[in-house]
């Protein structure tokens, strides 16, 4: 019963907001902390307390000053959204170093781990050390957000072994280490959590999309009703390049069966292709646009932002409407993440008023 009340509260407080704006949860980091991280060695135990609460209150005042209704700490205190998680993790060598420095940036210079023993996380990934900053330091009244990646994306980045043969075999290991974190970001109280699985979408065309949708829904199914609960599918942003096959079509109707109440589509970048598709994942969840094009440095302006809005509320009614960037922010510039934010929040106040 407490859950069910519990759920129905999370959905209130999004039919009293429609059009609500989001953002996926890495945000850029300012100029300095890309020093500061380069040179950790220089700096003391407090100093770096300090650094971590002094990028994230950037973060949060760029967000909050944008007029977003959701707030994430921007993952300051990771090296991507993704890869400081495998510090955390037992049972890995960690690479010192990419496997490619030359050449145009993709995906392979991020390189992967070894796999040495049993793979797990007793203390944890980190991100509720993370949640409980983001809690302190931001100002009262705003949603807060956190970003896990699941077990499949997860598993991308390790080396299979004799114990774990193969990419599912790692994922079917890290799956309780994820879903203990939700759990505990739950107990700390944690309102809304999107679990990001971007390889899902990107290999959905080649791989058995049903068994994608198993394994995400038992890795949430310890939180599912107990916070709301996101998913951001998109095609890859590594240094604002995409990886995947960029179509949503493979995926359907196979991803309506996933346990969120909201999923996330990347819109932007491929000029709204497909866009008819939100008004099917909104006949069983909330619906987040990507409206904002993370990889490209074009601002959009206000108006063009309102009519793309408009466009979406023909498929979708308002109530059940979330706008964000197509993916996370931190290959972006901060000067132009900020005033892309602050064009879609623009943008979306002024469709809210003429509903």
């Amino acid at each position: 019963m407490r859950q069910a009340r519990e759920k129905a509260n999370l959905f209130l407080i999004m039919k009293n907001q429609p059009i609500r704006t989001s953002v996926i949860g890495s945000y850029p980091f300012p100029s300095w902390l890309h020093f500061a991280g380069e040179n950790l060695n220089q700096f003391g135990a407090n100093d770096i307390s300090e650094i971590k609460d002094d990028a994230t209150t950037c973060a949060i005042q760029d967000q909050v000053n944008a007029g977003l209704d959701v707030i994430t700490d921007g993952e300051q205190t990771r090296l991507d959204f993704n890869l400081s998680f495998y510090g955390h993790l037992k049972g890995i060598a960690m690479e010192p170093e990419s496997p490619r420095k030359f050449g145009p940036p993709a995906h392979d210079q991020r390189g992967k781990h070894e796999i040495i023993g049993e793979l797990s996380g007793a203390n944890g990934l980190g991100a509720v050390e993370e949640f409980k900053r983001l809690k302190r330091l931001t100002p009262p009244g705003k949603t807060l957000k956190m970003s896990v990646p699941g077990p499949f994306t997860m598993s991308g980045r390790l080396i299979p072994d004799d114990r774990y043969p193969d990419r599912f075999a790692i994922t079917e290991a890290l799956l309780p280490i994820i879903s203990k974190e939700l759990e505990d970001l739950v107990s700390e109280g944690c309102e809304e959590i999107c679990v990001d699985e971007p390889s899902m979408s990107c290999y959905g065309y080649k791989e058995d999309s049903d068994r994608f949708v198993d394994i995400f829904n038992r890795t949430v199914n310890s939180v599912h009703g107990k916070t709301r609960l996101c998913t951001h599918l998109c095609f890859g942003n590594f240094k604002g390049h995409a990886v995947g096959f960029r179509s949503y079509k493979p995926l359907f109707p196979s991803f309506m069966n996933l346990n969120v109440d909201e999923m996330h589509l990347e819109m932007a970048n491929r000029e709204y292709s497909e866009l008819e598709i939100i008004s099917e994942v909104a006949e069983k969840m909330d619906v987040a646009v990507g409206i904002i094009d993370v990889k490209s440095y074009f601002i959009e302006p206000v108006e063009l932002l309102e009519s793309k809005i408009r466009d979406c509320l023909k498929f979708v009614d308002a109530g059940k409407l979330v706008l964000a960037p197509d993916c996370g922010l931190s290959q972006t510039a901060r000067w132009a993440a900020k005033l892309k934010l602050q064009n879609m929040c623009t943008a979306a106040q002024i469709v809210r008023e003429t509903l």
